[in-house]
């Protein structure tokens, strides 16, 4: 599941790590590419075979070394998935985070599934 491994990357970042590894799924791997093309990860590389596949995530900080991630908000769980249209997408922290939304289309930042006119399950927050 997703928490597990956004979680493991925000230990990373508190304990000052430049790497972390995490156990490959296609969702985590989707997911973690997105947050490095957005700019909060440094790289993602998927790494091994079969049933020891891993992805590799280093971590992105800025020159006074500190995290480019300051905190993630989980808003759909397992127990409660929330939904959302593409015309109910708003801003995040006032432009400065993202919503990280599952749509029919694949995983997305949530103003470029406002431009695609599309909505879907809402996972997290990222400031």
């Amino acid at each position: 599941m997703y928490h597990d491994t956004l979680i493991r990357v925000q230990n990373g970042f508190m304990r000052g790590k430049l790497r972390v590894k995490v156990p490959y799924s296609r969702l985590d791997f989707e997911i973690l590419e997105l947050l490095a093309s957005i700019g909060y990860l440094e790289s993602v590389q998927r790494k091994g075979r079969g049933v020891k596949r891993i992805i590799d995530v280093k971590l992105k900080y800025d020159k006074d070394k500190n995290p480019a991630i300051s905190k993630i908000k989980f808003i759909s769980r397992p127990s409660r998935p929330m939904y959302v249209g593409y015309s109910k997408i708003k801003p995040s922290h006032q432009g400065y985070g993202h919503f990280i939304i599952s749509t029919p289309q694949g995983i997305m930042e949530g103003r470029e599934a406002k431009k695609k006119t599309t909505g879907g399950q809402l996972l997290f927050e990222v400031w």
